[in-house]
């Protein structure tokens, strides 16, 4: 009976992930509660199994969801116009200026938003500012691909820029400014120097001088994050207190887990703040919050992790103790380079979702000294949130992105994508693994 328990929860498992590569456009949320349905069928977990489960998620996903919120309030402001004209400014005509700008704009959104969040905000607004230049596909490329890698990879600074690391911090006992600390340099050293290596491949391509660019604004409805248009034309004074509240509430979040308050509940109270300020300025009541709020993230977070739950349930975290905990018990090196790839390989196979989720519950499990589970979770982010970019169906953000752009009418093969990151990836994900173990070595 068991054995057969098992097979199933394992065949629930790829069917889910499988559906979500073969309909990138059904919300995935759907294939998740279905296979979290049918794993809790099979008893192999039970339901006092699910107050663990929404234990650890529901800090996670209330923190996600403030931050969309914060997003589409942002949107409504006009503040995405604002910051694209703002890139087309500062640009002066260059091509390889505004390639750095790009990927510049598309970190910032991850930081402020998060890579999802940055994926559907950045992509649109690219599309129509490279349409309204009038460059070529091949010429459009560079810029969407190198901002679709940068706004995602840019989740493996903080953690409070990606659901499942936040999931993955509580399931470790490690606090936010604690992770920052000991992530935040050699992440974002991570990044540039694939910025580096985006740049030396795509030279050739960008234009040199841009054509003149036709007028163009976004329509209402005409973004992913569904804004209104905004019913004032703020000018960039307000735009940039806008900014800096933003900047403050995210500052906040860390300030808030240092003192052991809930970062929870703190970005609740940020985004009620913008909330009511957008109230009072465009009187635009919260209420249509309720219709804009992605909450089928809190349902996905709930049935992904309700599966990952059963496979440790029916003994899968056991099998890799068994096979991982000589090799990362070597040394901190040892650690870093070996989760760091073999998460990298996981999420490229299963989605870095469910790869982060059953990484760090086998981490827990290992009796590892508390440094070095500490690098080998923080080398476990690294692979899921830039060695997942390998393959467009590593992370749900590349699947959303590949979706978007196709329906912008940009041609992109997968031969096209793994052209850039077979070259890029996997020696970023080294290198920032390497860096990754000196300085924690160095600092801690």
């Amino acid at each position: 009976m068991h054995d057969i328990m098992a097979i199933i929860t394992v065949c629930t498992f790829f069917l889910t992930v499988g559906f979500m590569f073969w309909r990138p456009n059904v919300n995935e949320a759907i294939p998740a509660t279905v296979g979290a349905f049918i794993v809790l069928l099979t008893g192999t977990v039970s339901l006092g199994d699910l107050g663990s489960i929404t234990e650890t998620i529901y800090g996670a996903a209330i923190t996600i969801i403030a931050t969309i919120v914060m997003a589409i309030v942002l949107e409504s402001f006009g503040f995405f116009n604002w910051a694209a004209e703002i890139l087309t400014r500062k640009a002066r005509g260059s091509g390889i200026r505004l390639f750095w700008l790009t990927n510049l704009f598309c970190f910032l959104m991850t930081l402020f938003v998060n890579n999802d969040g940055s994926i559907l905000i950045t992509t649109p607004i690219l599309l129509m500012l490279l349409k309204s230049m009038g460059l070529k596909n091949h010429q459009k490329i560079p810029y969407l691909l190198s901002g679709a890698l940068i706004a995602t990879a840019s989740s493996a600074p903080i953690g409070v820029s990606n659901i499942v690391n936040l999931i993955a911090l509580k399931i470790v006992h490690m606090d936010l400014y604690m992770q920052t600390a000991m992530m935040f340099v050699p992440a974002f050293l991570g990044l540039l120097f694939m910025a580096l290596l985006l740049f030396a491949i795509f030279y050739r391509t960008l234009p040199k001088k841009l054509p003149e660019m036709q007028p163009w604004k976004m329509t209402p409805g005409s973004h992913p994050l569904k804004g209104e248009a905004p019913k004032k034309n703020h000018n960039a004074k307000f735009m940039r207190n806008v900014l800096i509240f933003v900047f403050c509430v995210r500052i906040s979040l860390f300030v808030a887990s240092y003192l052991h308050f809930s970062v929870a509940v703190m970005a609740v109270i940020g985004s009620a703040f913008l909330l009511a300020w957008r109230w009072i300025y465009l009187k635009v009541p919260p209420v249509d919050m309720l219709k804009k709020t992605p909450w089928y993230i809190l349902i996905f977070a709930f049935g992904m992790y309700v599966i990952i739950y059963g496979l440790r349930n029916i003994g899968l975290t056991e099998w890799l103790i068994d096979y991982l905990q000589p090799l990362v018990s070597g040394s901190l090196l040892h650690a870093s380079v070996l989760m760091g790839m073999l998460l990298s390989v996981m999420s490229n196979l299963f989605n870095n979702h469910p790869a982060l989720m059953v990484g760090t519950l086998t981490l827990t499990n290992m009796g590892l000294d508390p440094l070095t589970l500490k690098v080998a979770y923080l080398a476990s982010v690294i692979g899921s949130d830039i060695g997942s970019l390998l393959l467009p169906i590593g992370t749900l953000a590349t699947i959303m992105w590949m979706h978007i752009i196709r329906k912008g009418g940009v041609k992109l093969k997968w031969a096209d994508y793994l052209k850039v990151t077979v070259l890029v990836i996997p020696i970023t994900v080294l290198f920032t693994l390497v860096l990754l173990t000196y300085w924690v070595s160095w600092i801690f």
